[in-house]
């Protein structure tokens, strides 16, 4: 292993959330010394890892491959849960949902075949999780249904995937150097041999870029993803602005992937322009609002432009974010009557969430600010006259309860907003991280367009393009960090051992 003191290592992994320190574990793992360079101080590394709710979607077969990841096998709760099965073919029928007609990509068959071995490997680095009762569980007949396909979340949510992480890297022998950015990749003789950083040169016989994506660069998200998106609020790090990738593209990395694609979520509208690590790690995603298939979403125009019910909500929170940010002024307003409160989740009773509320519908609509309320008025009442209240309301599952004659249909949980109290909540978007990326090898080396590999440079995380493309299935991304953060860092391993 590397002497303290020591200015090269086998690897250095550029980042320091889920996607880097896979890499890192992994590349500890096959007997390499690793050294880990971080934009952010301590306080704020992590990159989004530690910003999210730390699900995991990941293909299982039953109960009894989900009950020894848990960190309380003993939950009293678990003899009455039904987590189903979760196939290959079921995953890659969700990814196939986005991919606008393309096929399954090579990257995406690669995240569905190893998604349940990088669970249990992530286990084995003492990462527990614990099953996501709250948002992804109904409870029915005396019993909790799992519905759409996502079951588990690391135990303390992203905050604890960090943790747990980090404490596995350290105590492994991986070193971090904190607010030490990587300012460039050192080259010679065609091979990369290590990073520039404003502290030193560090030198190393692998290089893992692992540093995310442009999420967080208002001049990039414009370029790519197109006007108005300078204007997104970002849920995660603010440290996240393309450095990597910039790094890999100018030294003739293969731009791979859609770039004009993005995870993009319904926020509260007064959320943070950054995401919110000074919050206790169980508040920070309550700025998020994801509940609106159980309303109505209504535009400054007072119309709908979604259809609220067209799937579960975690195979489509991450596209309406995009929708929401399509419309007159980046605005919407989530509508609920009294009927579903008790099923809205916690963040809509966050103690900083923004609602008005009032008796009647009338009422309500006078105190939207901005929205057209005759149109509104109109387009809740065609919406109360279409709701086939033949078919019973069941949240479990695509119900079926849909609209009957409207142009823009809800496809399921359609229930009339007529009793109140009813509330609004605003929401604009959300950006959480783009698609577009670098294509990497099998052992994650960087591919330049011909089809050669820039030697001493791998990547993974937010870097990898070609996993999704227009959405994706909830929990897909912190899977896919695993699965190419794995790959990456065994790559690295063995190219530093020549």
């Amino acid at each position: 292993m590397q002497r303290p003191g020591d200015a090269h290592w086998d690897v250095v992994v550029v980042g320091s959330g889920n996607a880097a320190m896979s890499a890192g574990l992994a590349a500890l793992e096959r007997g390499a010394s690793v050294l880990m360079v971080e934009k952010a101080g301590r306080d704020l590394a992590g990159g989004n890892t530690a910003y999210t709710a730390g699900a995991m979607r990941f293909v299982y077969a039953g109960n009894d491959d989900l009950v020894p990841l848990l960190v309380d096998p003993e939950d009293p709760r678990l003899p009455r849960t039904d987590f189903g099965a979760y196939t290959a073919q079921q995953f890659e029928e969700d990814l196939l949902g986005f991919n606008d007609g393309r096929p399954l990509s090579r990257e995406q068959r690669i995240l569905i075949d190893e998604s349940g071995a990088a669970l249990r490997w992530l286990a084995t680095q003492g990462v527990k999780f614990e099953p996501i009762y709250s948002r992804q569980s109904f409870e029915k007949d005396g019993r909790f249904v799992f519905w759409g396909g996502l079951t588990l979340a690391t135990h303390d949510e992203g905050f604890g995937l960090a943790r747990a992480e980090l404490e596995a890297f350290t105590r492994a022998g991986g070193e971090i150097r904190y607010g030490c950015p990587a300012t460039g990749l050192i080259v010679e003789d065609g091979h990369v041999v290590g990073v520039e950083t404003p502290q030193s040169a560090f030198r190393a016989k692998a290089v893992v870029l692992a540093c995310g994506g442009f999420e967080s660069n208002a001049a990039l998200r414009t370029r790519f993803i197109g006007e108005g998106w300078d204007k997104a609020r970002v849920r995660g790090t603010p440290h996240n602005q393309g450095d990597g990738l910039q790094m890999a593209l100018d030294l003739g990395a293969k731009a791979h992937g859609f770039y004009g694609g993005c995870h993009a979520t319904p926020m509260d509208l007064h959320t943070p322009d950054y995401g919110n690590l000074d919050l206790p790690h169980g508040e920070r995603k309550h700025y998020r609002k994801i509940c609106y298939f159980l309303g109505l979403m209504l535009n400054a125009n007072g119309a709908r432009f979604v259809d609220e019910g067209k799937n579960f909500r975690n195979y489509t929170y991450a596209q309406f974010g995009r929708s929401i940010m399509e419309q007159p002024g980046h605005v919407a307003w989530q509508i609920f009557d009294a009927k579903v409160d008790h099923l809205l989740y916690s963040e809509y009773r966050f103690h900083d969430a923004h609602f008005v509320e009032a008796d009647t519908l009338d009422g309500l609509l006078d105190k939207l600010e901005g929205i057209d309320r005759a149109a509104a008025k109109r387009t809740i009442a065609d919406f109360n006259a279409a709701v086939d209240e033949s078919v019973p309301f069941d949240p479990t599952v695509k119900d079926g309860r849909g609209t009957k004659g409207l142009a823009l249909p809800k496809s399921n949980w359609a229930q009339t907003i007529a009793t109140g109290p009813f509330k609004a909540y605003p929401v604009t978007g959300g950006i959480t991280f783009t698609y577009g990326g670098v294509e990497v090898g099998d052992d994650g080396g960087v591919k330049r367009a011909d089809g050669s590999t820039i030697p001493g440079l791998y990547a993974c995380g937010e870097m990898v393009g070609g996993v999704f493309f227009n959405g994706y299935p909830g929990g897909s991304g912190l899977t896919s960090g695993v699965v190419f953060g794995r790959r990456a860092g065994y790559g690295a391993a063995a190219g530093a051992r020549g």
